[in-house]
């Protein structure tokens, strides 16, 4: 059993081919997956997903790299994550790399996202790119971590140095590796996989985008989940069943559903 713990079926690019998507996530043993809202106008279509199909779940919030879009507040995410369907806040977070200049705007939904956390109980999706010091800083600052009674969550799509997983472990954060952690480039993120604990792990597509080996350059999907776990089991010599047990059993924990 495998679990795609961030996905964007909602994206036209899937949202057109839906029977196939679930018919290739039945034939990989995937059997569950998280859609991650992006921007409030098309939060909708996100819970929509997740109000018709019994194995998709959903989260809200907006995305760092969205800045011409409305803003979201506390209040504002606080009554959309009360749907039960909903189980994540997010994803949020930094990204220093698609947008330069005065970000303090980034900065700042970030801390609203936070609060919507610790207010709603409800887990964090968190994206950093080229921003980890001020990541890190801000889960700090804000309390985003289980250390400091906040939700906790996952860093998806990781892609840092061991240190910030370190440093998200120890405020009881998950990594999530993508198909990222399958190309030949990437050695240091495989590194990382190596040395991150099971226990701390979750794994994802992030589809449309970033899909694994054998599918590099294609158009990712949930089914393709499995390659980036059976890497991950090579990679550490760890049986393929161990690391689809331990990832699935995480992906409850965090979330907070009953298997």
């Amino acid at each position: 059993m495998f679990i795609d713990s961030h996905c964007h079926i909602n994206f036209p690019e899937l949202a057109e081919r839906l029977p196939e998507i679930f018919s290739k996530m039945a034939e990989n043993q995937v059997t569950h997956a998280l859609c991650v809202s992006v921007d409030l106008p098309d939060f909708p279509q996100v819970l929509a997903l997740a109000e018709q199909y019994p194995n998709v779940y959903a989260s809200v919030g907006v995305h760092p790299d969205y800045e011409n879009t409305p803003e979201p507040d506390v209040a504002q995410l606080v009554t959309l994550a009360q749907h039960p369907r909903i189980i994540a806040i997010g994803e949020t977070g930094l990204d220093y790399f698609r947008l330069q200049g005065d970000l303090e705007w980034q900065r700042e939904r970030f801390r609203t996202h936070i609060r919507a956390s610790r207010a709603t109980g409800k887990p964090l999706i968190i994206h950093t790119r080229a921003a980890s010091a001020d990541t890190i800083r801000i889960m700090h600052e804000e309390g985003a971590g289980t250390d400091a009674g906040g939700a906790g969550g996952v860093m998806h799509c990781f892609t840092e140095s061991l240190e910030v997983a370190q440093a998200a472990i120890a405020m009881g954060f998950y990594i999530s590796f993508s198909g990222i952690v399958t190309f030949k480039s990437a050695k240091d993120l495989q590194a990382v996989a190596l040395a991150v604990p099971l226990e701390n792990m979750l794994i994802e597509t992030d589809s449309p985008y970033l899909a694994p080996m054998p599918h590099r350059g294609k158009r990712n999907e949930p089914g393709f989940v499995r390659h980036v776990a059976e890497y991950i089991a090579t990679l550490r010599g760890e049986p393929l069943d161990r690391v689809a047990q331990q990832t699935s059993d995480n992906f409850f924990r965090l979330f907070k559903i009953a298997r």
